[in-house]
């Protein structure tokens, strides 16, 4: 669910990320806002209340009435679980369909859905057998066993969409060994596969409905989920309520997303009470808005930290950062407080590893080497690398200048740093498009470069090896083919290597934290990357709707969902 992919051979398109729609500019001045605003409120009538006919319009009565409507400004490109790669629609297959595996609400534990058990995993870490659960049906009628498992996740596989390679990169084959036991035999060990079985496009899917596998249909979705698919149009999507759900049912009759052009409309049908919930993405100053709103009691909100994380890559072949005091001063110098202050409105979370600290296993290493902004530290490393005030070291910082609050971050970066410092280190900006961004960072063309990322599935490891692995280098060349020369940092640490393959394999999950815990100690030493900050997400609803949270996957649960009156 990246920007861009490390890891061939899966290409994702930029225009199809699995990111949350960056912010669009912080900076706005108050009067363009408000002129916005008004314009989006005269065009509600006409474009967000009209222009979707699965749309509930308050005031009905009946059933219609009890619907939830959930607003966002997220295109849909496809709801095929084999190709869906985005968040909004991850969001729906998660409530449409079930996996073998899901997270317990309000964690990011692991607990059987489709399955029963977690996996039997055997000796050498390649074998995995799942029982399956029985007395489950697809919403077409047809029976779920292992075969339609297997026919699920082969289909996922040899279809050859943007995610397919999640499973490709580590599956050997997936057999049904019993009429409900699934058995899974990967190419090496590795320890967070169950956590990837939890991926929303990992579904069940029905063998009749996708007869002709090969075919990928964007606008089907036959599962075995709380929810069926009724319509999928241009501004939205309608989902209905399963009533014969092998699980627990939904407290709503269904769902209608409504898809808006703009941030400023959603923000304008959120307050007029057009949809009952919105969901990416909202600005900062729009955020902030609703969330005093949510204070006063007119609104609620759900919040939690983000899975995505914002960070620098650091080319290490790439004068002056070739010389190791140099990358760690620039590490030394960064404030992440003044960054989530003064770009996002105290709405992101500082990062101090390439993990999160939403998961168990992340070390704020980089706070625990260099705290947050220690320019006395910075300029000692500089001046072991033989720069000063009067000879300044001069690093060109690109970003993406199609996304505003990166050019906000990478401005207030470049003021920070070069004012506590003395100008004793020099950030030039440059602005390039995200596309060609992505085609050349593998080519070494960007000394430093802020991106961002957001994981596939919830562990560690999908942190660390789509950032750190090399497959072709050396201490001497850098990495020439791998993930970190995909990222544009082309690092190579022989250690560190090992250190990814180890914990794939480890199964003791002390043992693995350790080596987890000594990755991440050497990355804030090496300092191929600097992590900034963490995203945080935002649910917001009316008062009237009940039951609605947000869960630290940053999935939205429609089932729970209930309006009052």
């Amino acid at each position: 669910m990246n920007q861009f992919n490390p890891s061939p051979p899966a290409p994702k398109a930029a225009s199809a990320s699995r990111f949350v729609v960056p912010w669009p500019g912080a900076w706005f001045q108050r009067w363009q806002r408000f002129w916005l605003v008004m314009l989006g409120c005269c065009l509600l009538v006409v474009s967000c209340q009209g222009s979707d006919p699965s749309t509930v319009a308050p005031g009905e009565t009946g059933v219609d009435a009890a619907r939830i409507t959930l607003g966002t400004t997220s295109k849909i490109r496809t709801l095929d679980p084999a190709d869906s790669y985005e968040i909004i629609s991850g969001n729906l297959l998660y409530n449409l369909g079930d996996r073998l595996y899901t997270n317990k609400p309000g964690t990011t534990d692991l607990e059987p859905q489709l399955a029963t058990a977690l996996p039997t995993i055997s000796a050498d870490g390649l074998t995995y057998t799942i029982p399956l659960r029985e007395g489950v049906s697809f919403h077409d009628g047809t029976a779920f066993n292992a075969e339609a498992m297997a026919f699920s996740l082969q289909r996922f596989m040899d279809n050859g969409g943007q995610p397919s390679f999640l499973l490709t990169n580590v599956v050997e084959s997936v057999a049904a060994s019993a009429e409900f036991e699934l058995t899974i035999t990967l190419k090496s060990p590795f320890a967070a596969f169950p956590s990837l079985l939890s991926f929303a496009g990992l579904c069940a899917v029905s063998p009749t409905a996708y007869a002709k596998a090969q075919e990928f249909q964007p606008d089907t979705f036959v599962g075995t989920g709380p929810y069926r698919l009724v319509e999928v149009t241009t501004d939205g999507v309608k989902i209905d309520r399963v009533e014969d759900y092998w699980g627990t049912p939904a407290q709503n009759p269904g769902v209608n997303l409504q898809i808006f052009s703009s941030a400023a409309n959603l923000f304008n049908a959120l307050r007029t009470g057009s949809v009952d919930l919105a969901y990416q993405s909202l600005d900062p100053e729009q955020v902030k808005t609703l969330q005093e709103e949510a204070t006063a009691g007119s609104l609620q909100v759900a919040s939690s930290e983000g899975n995505g994380i914002h960070y620098l890559s650091v080319n290490v072949l790439s004068a002056p950062l070739d010389q190791l005091p140099v990358r760690q001063a620039l590490a030394a110098a960064v404030d992440r407080q003044i960054l989530s202050d003064r770009v996002f409105q105290g709405q992101v979370q500082p990062l101090y590893s390439l993990v999160p600290s939403s998961l168990s296993a992340s070390v704020p290493a980089f706070q625990d080497r260099y705290g947050d902004s220690n320019p006395t530290l910075a300029l000692d490393l500089l001046k072991q690398a033989g720069f000063s005030a009067e000879n300044p070291a001069q690093i060109d910082f690109w970003y993406r200048s199609n996304i505003s609050s990166n050019v906000l971050a990478a401005t207030t970066l470049k003021a920070i740093i070069e004012d506590r410092l003395g100008g004793a280190l020099v950030l030039n900006l440059q602005g390039v498009e995200s596309a060609t961004a992505y085609e050349n960072l593998d080519k070494g063309a960007y000394p430093l470069f802020l991106l961002d990322w957001v994981p596939d599935f919830l562990d560690a490891d999908n942190y660390l090896e789509p950032f750190l692995t090399c497959s072709e280098g050396s201490a001497t060349t850098g990495c020439v083919a791998g993930a970190s020369q995909y990222q544009g940092s082309f690092y190579y640490n022989d250690r560190v290597n090992q250190l990814i393959s180890q914990q794939r394999q480890e199964l003791d999950p002390a043992q693995r934290q350790a080596q987890l815990t000594e990755i991440q100690t050497i990355v804030a030493t090496d300092v191929p990357f600097i992590p900034l900050w963490s995203n945080r997400e935002f649910l917001f609803g009316q008062s009237s709707v009940q039951n609605m949270t947000l869960e630290p996957t940053q999935q939205v649960p429609f089932s729970p969902l209930q309006k009052q009156g």
